[in-house]
Order: C-alpha cells, then structure tokens, then sequence
C-alpha cells in the first residue's frame, strides 16, 4: 500500500548511526489495526507523521527506527486511544508468529506440556529469536514468567515511547494466552512508574 506524503519526516533517525533491524510485522500489523479500527485516512495520517512513504512488503527486515516513529506518531495522533490499538497489534503479531514462524508440531507440544515446562521452552525460543523484535535492545528471560527488555544501550535517538513497551507486553501475553494457558497476562511492571528504558515484565496465570 502506497502512503502518500513525505518518506523522510520530523521522527527522522539519525542518519549516522546504522540502523538495527526487526520484523516488518512491527509495523505491518500495526498498520491492519489501523486501517480496520480509525480507518485509511487517520492511518496514512499517522503512516505520514512517521515519515514514512510505504509499508514494508513483509519479505524482509526492516529498520527498527521505522517502528519506533510510528509508535511516537500513533501517540502523537490518536491520544489515548493509542494503547488500544498497540494492543491490538500486539495480538495480531503473536497470531501471525504461531501461524507462519512456529513449527506446528512445535506449537502442538507447547499447548500439551505443563504450563511451567512450555513457558520455560517458549522463553527459551523466543530468546534465541530476540533480535527480530528487540533490535538493538536486549532481551533476558527469567524463567518461565519473568522478562526484561533492556533499551539502556541501544542510543535511541529520541526516547522510547510507551506504547513500544506495552506492544512487547501485548506480543507476548497473546503467546502465552494461546500456546501456553488461556488465561495468561502479561504485565509491564515499569508501565506505572517514573520513565526508563529497562522493562520488567511479569506473566501470570489466572
């Protein structure tokens, strides 16, 4: 889909600093809530206060920069009603990952094991996988129900903005709530408190 407006905008990176590089379904996904819940016009007004002229084609990475100024424009935007929609996409990330990244015979054990044993081998999984989401962030695993994500280091151009955070959150509580038990949360322990680029997150079963 084409996005009419300006490919290089006022949430630029800096252009000498090499680009990390994620999944395209940070913003593919993103931008399908979007177009679905505020619709084209208030999505491509969004796509083009990011700076951005086209969404990826999903066939290769792309620079994490793109994700985290759309992530500011989405805030920019929509107010409030940005969280909703980083949640949405969320969800709908961790349903395309368990349709076209885990192996079915994989997905099939992880939904039979015990709860303490698959959420040990997903984190497991998903750390080895990491960079595709975090970046040049950093992702550590505390077991089956703890993780950190760790921007300290990264040199972010502008500081992260919330709703980044609250994807990760909503990425994994959608894993685990499908692969692991249905009545899995994942919460963002930092979420409430002073601003920082190190994430503690917490999954709990209910």
């Amino acid at each position: 889909m084409l996005i009419e407006g300006p490919i290089f905008g006022e949430f630029e990176a800096q252009a000498d600093k090499p680009a990390a590089l994620i999944g395209p379904n940070a913003i593919l996904q993103l931008a399908h809530a979007m177009e679905e819940r505020i619709g084209d016009a208030r999505m491509m007004k969004v796509m083009r206060k990011a700076g951005l002229g086209i969404l990826p084609a999903g066939d290769c990475m792309i620079p994490e920069e793109d994700a985290i100024a759309i992530h500011h424009a989405l805030a920019y935007c929509e107010g409030e009603f940005a969280e909703d929609l980083v949640r949405d996409s969320g969800a709908r990330t961790a349903d395309y990952i368990i349709a076209n990244r885990i192996p079915r015979p994989a997905a099939w054990l992880l939904e039979r094991l015990p709860a303490s044993i698959g959420g040990r081998l997903l984190m497991m999984a998903i750390g080895q996988h990491a960079r595709t989401f975090t970046g040049s962030g950093k992702f550590r695993a505390h077991g089956p129900w703890r993780f950190t994500i760790n921007r300290s280091d990264t040199h972010d151009w502008v500081e992260p903005p919330a709703s980044l955070f609250a994807w990760y959150a909503a990425v994994f509580e959608r894993l685990f709530q499908r692969l692991i038990a249905p009545g899995c949360q994942c919460t963002d322990i930092c979420a409430r408190g002073p601003s920082t680029r190190v994430h503690h997150y917490q999954i709990s079963q209910n």
